[in-house]
C-alpha cells in the first residue's frame, strides 16, 4: 500500500517487513517532503516497530527504506544499512531522554556540534530553537529542573536543531496532562511545518491537528489510508470507528437502505443511496453517537434494543446497546436507566453515511 501522492523523490518511501513472534509487520508507506503522516492502530499492532525500523533501531526482515531519494536500509542485494546517526532521521518518544549532565542549551546544541558546527554557532542555534519552542532564557537550566511539558519542548528543539530530513514522533504527548498536551501539540504543528514527519498516536485529535494523511495499522498490516478526515469519517474497521467516536454497524444493502436483522437505516446522502442500491452487498452504516435519539416505546420508527453498559464521557454518558449501537446521553436522560433496560433508538437519514464494509 502506498500512502501519499508526493513528489517524484518523496521525503520518505519505505516498505517495512519485520517478523515478530506472533505475526509479521508488513507495511508500505510514502510521505512527500514536508508532509506529516499519522499512524494509528491498536496496542501491539506494530506501530512502534515501524518507527524503530525507520530510525535504524530495528533490523528489517525484508524491505527497503529511502529518505529523500537516498537508500538507508535495504535487505536485498546490494545490502544497505545506514547507522541511526547517518539516516537524517530523529525519533521523539514519550520520554524526552535529555542528557542529564548537560544544560538545556548544551542538549539542544548537541546536534549541530555532532555535525561539526563551531561551539558558538551551535549555542546560537540552540538559543534560537529554545525561543521557537517557547522556552526563551531557559538555556542554563538542567533537565532535572524542567516539567514534563518543558522537557518535551527541549526534546523537540534538540531534534530539530540537528536539521533532520525526517522526524518520527512516538506518542510524545501521551504522558502529559490535557492542557500541556494541547500546548505542545500546537507548538509541534508550528515547528514541524515543512519537515517530513511520521507521527504515531492513539489520539484522533493529534492526527487531525498534526497530520495531512493517516495510515491505520492492525495486526501488522495497513488496513486503511488517506487524508485524515476522510479516513475518520468513513472507518473501514471497528478500531477506526472507535477512535473517530462514531458507530459503525455492518449489514447488507437492501432496496436502497442498510439492513441488519430488524434494523433498517436510510441515508440522505446520494453516494450512500447509490451504494445501498446494490442489493445484498455488505455495507456499513456510519453515524455519530450523539446523532442517535431515544424514542417513546410505542413510536412507529426506529428499533428496540437493550442497554448493556454505560461509559462516562466528558459531556455525559455513553450507553452501549445489544445492537452494537452506542448513544450519547445527557445526565438528565440517563437518570433512572440501568443496564438491561429496553430502549427504542432512531437515527435521522441526514446523519447516516453508508460505506463499503471491507
Amino acid at each position: 500500500m502506498s500512502v501519499g501522492d508526493g513528489a517524484e523523490v518523496p521525503g520518505l518511501c519505505a516498505h517495512i517487513v519485520v517478523k515478530r513472534e506472533h505475526f509479521t509487520v508488513d507495511v508500505a508507506m510514502r510521505a512527500a517532503t514536508g508532509e506529516t503522516l499519522a499512524v494509528m492502530g491498536p496496542s501491539g499492532a506494530g506501530k512502534s516497530t515501524l518507527l524503530q525500523a525507520l530510525a535504524g533501531l530495528q533490523k528489517l526482515t525484508a524491505g527497503e527504506i529511502s529518505v529523500e531519494g537516498r537508500t538507508v536500509d535495504r535487505v536485498a542485494a546490494p545490502r544497505v544499512r545506514a547507522t541511526p546517526m547517518d539516516r537524517g532521521v530523529v525519533l521523539l518518544g514519550q520520554d524526552a531522554r535529555l542528557f542529564p549532565h548537560l544544560s538545556v542549551r548544551e542538549n539542544v546544541a548537541f546536534g549541530p556540534r555532532s555535525k561539526g558546527a563551531a561551539a558558538r554557532t551551535a549555542r546560537d542555534t540552540a538559543e534560537e530553537w529554545l525561543i521557537r519552542v517557547g522556552l526563551p532564557g531557559a538555556g542554563d537550566r538542567m533537565p532535572r529542573e524542567l516539567s514534563g511539558g518543558e522537557g518535551q519542548r527541549v526534546a523537540v528543539a534538540r531534534a530539530l536543531a540537528a536539521s533532520p530530513r525526517v522526524v518520527l514522533l512516538d506518542e510524545p504527548l501521551v504522558a502529559l496532562d490535557p492542557e500541556t498536551a494541547g500546548d505542545i501539540r500546537r507548538m509541534l504543528r508550528d515547528q514541524l511545518a515543512g519537515t517530513t514527519t511520521v507521527a504515531v498516536t492513539h489520539d484522533a485529535a493529534d492526527a487531525v491537528a498534526l497530520a495531512d494523511r493517516l495510515i491505520v495499522v492492525e495486526s501488522g498490516r495497513a488496513t486503511q489510508a488517506g487524508p485524515v478526515r476522510e479516513v475518520l469519517s468513513a472507518p473501514a474497521s471497528d478500531f477506526v470507528a472507535s477512535i473517530a467516536g462514531v458507530n459503525r454497524l455492518v449489514g447488507i444493502a437492501s432496496e436502497g437502505a442498510w439492513q441488519s436483522g430488524h434494523i433498517r437505516l436510510t441515508s440522505a446522502d446520494a453516494e450512500s443511496r447509490a451504494l445501498a442500491a446494490d442489493g445484498g452487498a455488505r455495507i456499513a452504516a456510519v453515524f455519530r453517537a450523539d446523532a442517535v435519539r431515544i424514542l417513546a416505546a410505542d413510536a412507529p420508527d426506529g428499533w428496540e434494543t437493550t442497554i448493556t453498559r454505560f461509559e462516562p464521557t466528558l459531556a455525559g454518558v455513553r450507553a452501549h446497546t445489544q445492537s452494537g449501537c452506542a448513544v450519547d446521553l445527557s445526565l438528565h436522560e440517563v437518570a433512572g436507566r440501568v443496564p438491561g433496560d429496553v430502549i427504542r433508538l432512531h437515527v435521522a437519514p441526514s446523519d447516516v453515511r453508508l460505506v463499503p464494509a471491507v
